[in-house]
């Protein structure tokens, strides 16, 4: 009889091959939602600790990465701002797998295809650690703000609709 394994994401290697620890957390996931304030209140945790991963793309930048508490919503003007792109829309879910290669629910800034700028709303350095996808649904890896930002180069600004 095999033990049952943990699983492994790719993020969790790439972050283990560059020696940063994190935590991880898993849920079960429910398809009917698949919002980040249900994982959170699954987890236990508080939703502002618990960041999810956008993809927009801009008319001038192209694709760039945004990580901000699930219970919020992203301020598209603040991206473009940001960005220097006039115009930015979110990359829609049809496009999500092919160009991160992750898909909806299951999106992580760490591990992407290619590397995106990527931006951090900035409530993320108020916690000393906050929980982003593990890059597959029910997985999440606990990580210290800054680590993150500095292992992803991103950037902590403020993304979010007040």
């Amino acid at each position: 009889m095999m033990a049952n394994k943990e699983i492994k994401t790719n993020a969790m290697r790439l972050l283990e091959q560059a020696g940063i620890s994190y935590k991880t957390a898993k849920y079960d996931v429910d398809e009917s939602d698949l919002s980040g304030v249900h994982a959170a209140q699954v987890l236990g945790v508080e939703s502002e600790v618990v960041f999810k991963t956008l993809v927009a793309r801009g008319d001038k930048q192209g694709i760039s990465v945004f990580c901000i508490p699930v219970d919020q919503e992203l301020d598209l003007k603040k991206c473009a701002c940001v960005t220097g792109d006039k115009k930015i829309e979110m990359l829609h879910v049809k496009d999500l797998l092919a160009n991160t290669g992750y898909i909806r629910g299951g999106c992580s800034p760490i591990g992407m295809k290619k590397s995106y700028p990527t931006y951090i709303d900035e409530t993320a350095q108020l916690f000393d650690e906050i929980y982003i996808s593990a890059g597959q649904r029910g997985h999440q890896i606990i990580i210290a703000p800054d680590v993150l930002a500095s292992f992803v180069h991103a950037r902590f600004v403020d993304l979010i609709k007040i």
